[in-house]
């Protein structure tokens, strides 16, 4: 066969295994890593004095990533498809869900990044490597929800995972971090091994690795490969469940936020909550629709465990212990996973998942406002109180009134309660989403432990108004401005939000997939 006839033969195969790319449509993590790599080779070159530079090319850089989110609105764009399948399957989706989570992760970057400008100078962190490290965990945070095969969904996690581990032990010479930092690594590495031997099952039943694909196969499959299939399901959910936070996998989460720098905590409390949940959304409703009988009662049971468990540690956090402030943050956390988890659980319930995961993307933009504001005002005490007890925060607004008084604030979104209407709301359509499903069970539980949650939010928030204890030493007024930049952005959001909670729902329930 002569050359000519050989490559003519030859051309339709590799027509097949043509992958197109949309470089519009993967411009959000693409640029968020390329400015990473920027910050990294420009560090080599920067004197100590201009060291601050790195932050601010950051900050830049996370809002261009943002904004080019904007020419990406109302219109789904798929991107590395495989010419040779049924529809052909693509491998990276910019649509509504992809968006929202993008703009989720990215701008809870940025808000970590105006909160931790004061903390890199503060606490001597290695600016260059700090600021590298945040830009690929986010990256990482915003490939995951555009990911639609398992191995783009399982890189997109460590990518986004293994900065964090270091940003926690990031502070050289500290016992208490390097440990955090250590046993996040541990952990967080057997859940993935667990997930990966998930993913073998899966692509071993169905001979793909598309979610789309896997939906289409698993329900034909070999009826002798069924509980081969379901143990896949359940095994894929463990390293997404462990990023979420959700018990039994949140043993690491108190020590890893107590040891890592403040901004740092607030970021894997929002970000990394949010990569897991995404990673949940994406194999449940996508990939195992046709299981929903394995993973729906496995994620209701979580919801109700997680919560309570959270709910329970974080009302036991002694006011006057070391590092309670964000002891009860990180428990807090943990309970507020659990009530994230419900609507995905309602979502096997009910033929029209798209309402479910928009509850669930409404209550995780409340969340992440008004979380990361909370950490921003526990950073400001912090500065001049480094043991960061509850008690520290005492007579707060004698002092800084209106710190005070956004603190207060955010723990009343999280509570749930007026002025706080935004987390009224979203726990109000968490609600609805198990009521709706016909999980009533679920829904008693999570009001319980709305009450419980109370208790401990308004005991810290009574503390913020009380009169300073006899010979305390009162906080100095001159507060670094990036540091009131965050609290003042996280209150405008959460404010906003207040003002027009259906604009929130409106905007993550329609058209997600």
């Amino acid at each position: 066969m002569t050359a000519p006839a050989m490559a003519a033969l030859a051309q339709p195969a590799l027509a097949a295994q043509a992958q197109s790319v949309d470089w519009l449509a993967i411009t959000p993590p693409t640029l968020t890593a390329v400015l990473a790599l920027a910050v990294l080779v420009t560090d080599l070159f920067l004197p100590e004095r201009r060291k601050p530079l790195l932050g601010v090319i950051t900050l830049a850089g996370l809002a261009a990533a943002l904004l080019t989110l904007l020419p990406l609105i109302g219109e789904d764009r798929a991107t590395f498809c495989v010419a040779d399948t049924a529809g052909g399957a693509c491998s990276y989706t910019a649509d509504g869900f992809t968006l929202v989570v993008q703009l989720l992760v990215l701008g809870g970057a940025l808000l970590t990044a105006v909160l931790s400008q004061s903390a890199v100078r503060d606490d001597r962190l290695p600016a260059g490597e700090y600021w590298f490290l945040l830009l690929a965990s986010a990256a990482g945070a915003a490939l995951l929800p555009a990911s639609r095969d398992l191995a783009t969904l399982v890189i997109a996690l460590e990518v986004a995972s293994l900065p964090a581990f270091a940003l926690v032990g990031l502070r050289r010479g500290e016992r208490r971090s390097s440990e955090a930092a250590l046993k996040f690594f541990l952990s967080s590495v057997a859940a993935t091994a667990v997930t990966l031997l998930g993913v073998s099952f899966v692509y071993a039943v169905t001979g793909t690795l598309h979610l789309t694909e896997i939906a289409e196969r698993l329900p034909g499959a070999d009826p002798g490969l069924h509980t081969l299939a379901q143990a896949g399901v359940a095994l894929t959910l463990v390293g997404f469940a462990f990023k979420t936070a959700a018990a039994p996998f949140h043993f690491w989460v108190p020590d890893t936020y107590t040891g890592a720098p403040v901004p740092v905590a607030g970021y894997l409390s929002v970000v990394g909550k949010t990569v897991g949940l995404t990673g949940i959304v994406l194999v449940t409703v996508l990939a195992f629709p046709s299981y929903g009988e394995v993973w729906g009662p496995l994620l209701a049971v979580l919801a109700a465990v997680t919560m309570t468990a959270g709910n329970t540690a974080a009302l036991r956090q002694r006011p006057g212990r070391r590092h309670s402030a964000v002891r009860l943050l990180a428990w807090s956390s943990v309970g507020q996973a659990g009530y994230l988890l419900v609507p995905l659980a309602a979502a096997a319930y009910t033929g029209a998942p798209d309402a479910a995961v928009g509850a669930t993307l409404a209550y995780a933009l409340m969340y992440a406002a008004v979380n990361l504001g909370a950490f921003a005002v526990v950073a400001l005490v912090a500065r001049t109180r480094p043991a960061g007890r509850l008690t520290d925060h005492r007579a707060l607004y004698a002092t800084h009134p209106a710190h005070a008084l956004a603190l207060g604030f955010f723990l009343l979104c999280l509570a749930g309660l007026p002025p706080g209407v935004v987390g009224l709301f979203a726990k109000v359509a968490v609600f609805s989403a198990a009521v709706e499903a016909g999980l009533g069970w679920l829904a008693v539980v999570m009001a319980l432990n709305v009450v419980v949650a109370l208790v401990y939010y308004l005991r810290w928030t009574a503390l913020l108004f009380r009169p300073a204890a006899e010979g305390a030493t009162a906080l100095p007024r001159a507060v670094p401005r990036p540091l009131t930049a965050a609290v003042a952005l996280a209150a405008l959001i959460g404010v906003a939000l207040s003002g027009a909670p259906q604009l929130i729902l409106r905007f993550t329930g329609t058209g997600l997939f």
